[in-house]
Formats: C-alpha cells, structure tokens, sequence
C-alpha cells in the first residue's frame, strides 16, 4: 500500500513538476553589450553617441556563457544609423549572436544662419553651432570656422543649411594620389599609419584612402593638409 502510493506521487510530480531548465543566457546582457561597446569603441572625438539595441526575439535561447563575451562590427565600415553588432561566446560548444542597434552620433556642425550668396566668404555671424546627428550627413560636416577660413562659397545657401565641405570653393588640404599621414584610435589606443588618397578635399571632407602597407581601402576624414582620420 505505502509503495503504491510512493509510485502515484512519483509519478504525478513528474508529470506537474518540470525539469530544472539548463541556465540560459540573458538576451538584455546581449543588448547592453553591443550598446556599451559601440560607445566604447566607436564614437567619434568630439561626438556624443546615443544608442538603442532592438529587442531581440524572445523565443531565441541561447546557453549561459561561462566566458565573457566577444563583441565586435566586422569589416571597417564607418558607423552608420543602424550597425549590426556580432556577440560571441567564445566557450567551447559557444554561439554566436547579431544584435541590431540603432545609432546616433550627436556633435556640434556649423549651419548658415541667413541665405548666403555663391562667393560669399564665411564669417562668425554667417553661422552657428547645431548638434546633429553626423551618422546620417552622407556629404561630411564642418565643425569650426578654422576648418573654413579663407574659403569661399561654391554655390548659394539658404539659412539653416549644415555646412558641408563640398559647398566651398577653392583650397584642398588633400588631393587624389597624395601621401597621407593616417590617424586611426583602436581600443583608445592612436596608431599613425601612411596611406594614399584617393579623394580629395578639406578639412572635413570623407574620403577614401588606401593604407600604404596592407592595401586596405579605408573611409576617413580629412584633418588637415596631408593628414586624415580613418573612422571607426
């Protein structure tokens, strides 16, 4: 009698009773992850990068990992509005995840304040001082009125334009073939490299340059006569 019993009650707590699951991995870690390591990692000097993970399906399960994960963004792309995160487990039997995060890099860009003439040089009065979002100025950005002095306009503009390098006539700090002093930050480590350009521009103007060593074709910004700063 006390052995039937046992076996009912054995069986009725398998039955009501589930199996302790096997630790899963938080997906919110992953998330927070590929946010703080895009900040870490990717924002550009002199810029303030607001970040936000897309929530990732619910029904993804992956293992808890027992080693700190590896994040990264392959290839040497230029961060964009939207930026796919690689998460990784490197534990033996880990997994890898890609985590979709949608970027905003805020940093102060001069805007006309009145419409100004083709010609028109540029002075304190003709601009200010915006934060906008440079992720998303296809055409590059200028920042401070050195990076225009002694320029002028290549066409007109109306009030409230973002000033780009492409709007002003005349001098250009880098042209297409020339040797170039590339600036590169790697994990807050500066590495200087020498590369050939294969844009022109001044300061402030997105080019492409190839590293003199390796050949890799890299996205940077001009920072000066014969000087540019690969970006992230």
């Amino acid at each position: 009698m006390i052995y039937r019993f046992a076996t009912t009650a054995l069986v009725a707590c398998l039955a009501a009773c589930p199996l302790a699951a096997a630790a899963s991995q938080s997906l919110d870690v992953l998330r927070d992850s590929a946010v703080a390591w895009l900040k870490q990692n990717r924002t550009l000097p002199g810029a303030r990068m607001v970040a936000e993970a897309d929530p990732l399906d619910s029904r993804l399960r992956l293992a808890d990992c027992a080693a700190p994960l590896d994040v990264s963004v392959p290839g040497n792309r230029p961060i964009s509005s939207r930026v796919s995160v690689v998460v990784h487990c490197p534990a033996p039997g880990g997994w890898t995840a890609r985590v979709p995060v949608k970027v905003r890099m805020l940093m102060d860009v001069l805007v006309t304040t009145r419409p100004l003439a083709r010609g028109d040089g540029l002075g304190a009065g003709d601009v200010r001082a915006e934060e906008r979002d440079v992720a998303s100025l296809a055409y590059g950005y200028v920042a401070s009125l050195d990076q225009v002095s002694g320029r002028a306009l290549a066409r007109p503009l109306n009030a409230g334009t973002v000033l780009t390098p492409g709007m002003l006539a005349g001098r250009q700090a880098v042209r297409v073939g020339d040797a170039v002093s590339m600036e590169a930050s790697v994990d807050g480590v500066v590495i200087h490299a020498d590369g050939v350009a294969m844009g022109a521009g001044d300061a402030g103007a997105r080019v492409k340059v190839r590293n003199a060593s390796s050949g890799k074709i890299l996205d940077a910004v001009v920072s000066g006569p014969g000087s540019v700063a690969v970006l992230p």
